[in-house]
């Protein structure tokens, strides 16, 4: 696995990730060795994603969030002030918790904190970025193509989606994304339950 470094001036939330991760696995007592081995993944790889010295992918978060017994919503970070009114029922664009991944896609949640039995994600894609590995989960997922091109491989099955297309899937067929275009590929993310 080959980590995307963070840019030399990374956000501050996108430098979160790597403490939230380090916290909860030291809080289930879990070494860096146990965790590579329930996650699949190498130790000196999370090793970086705990330094903030990479991001992760799309699979290797949620591999890393099932083995610490959280989803990813768990891992979203922001700074933003939320107003106590809107707290559980409103996100405010400025409030938006996200989340960096390899490559330079972002996901940012939608849907309000605490879980609900669903959440909204707004994912960007930049050029020529794909997650690289098929992974699978329980629930559902659809989506809007906002902007750009989209393409989805679910199963055996691949679509080439553009703006205003719209998929829905079973999440536990594997499923990988990516966007062919050069442009970026914004895409509205519906998930049941929420697992991200």
């Amino acid at each position: 696995m080959s980590p995307s470094l963070p840019s030399p001036n990374a956000n501050a939330e996108s430098q979160f990730l790597g403490t939230r991760i380090r916290a909860l696995r030291k809080r289930r007592g879990l070494t860096l060795t146990a965790l590579a081995e329930q996650s699949a993944l190498t130790a000196g790889y999370i090793s970086q994603l705990e330094r903030n010295l990479a991001y992760p992918s799309i699979p290797a978060l949620f591999n890393i969030a099932r083995s610490l017994g959280v989803t990813i919503q768990w891992f979203f970070a922001s700074e933003a002030p939320v107003n106590e009114a809107d707290r559980g029922y409103v996100v405010r664009r400025s409030a938006r918790t996200s989340l960096n991944y390899e490559d330079g896609i972002i996901d940012e949640l939608l849907s309000p904190q605490p879980l609900r039995q669903l959440e909204m994600l707004h994912s960007r894609f930049p050029p020529g970025t794909y997650s690289e590995e098929s992974y699978s989960h329980e629930g559902e997922e659809a989506g809007y193509v906002l902007s750009g091109e989209f393409e989805l491989w679910v199963g055996d099955r691949h679509f080439h989606l553009k703006e205003g297309d719209s998929f829905a899937f079973s999440s536990r067929e594997p499923h990988r994304y990516g966007n062919p275009g050069d442009q970026d590929a914004l895409i509205l993310w519906v998930i049941t339950p929420p697992t991200f």
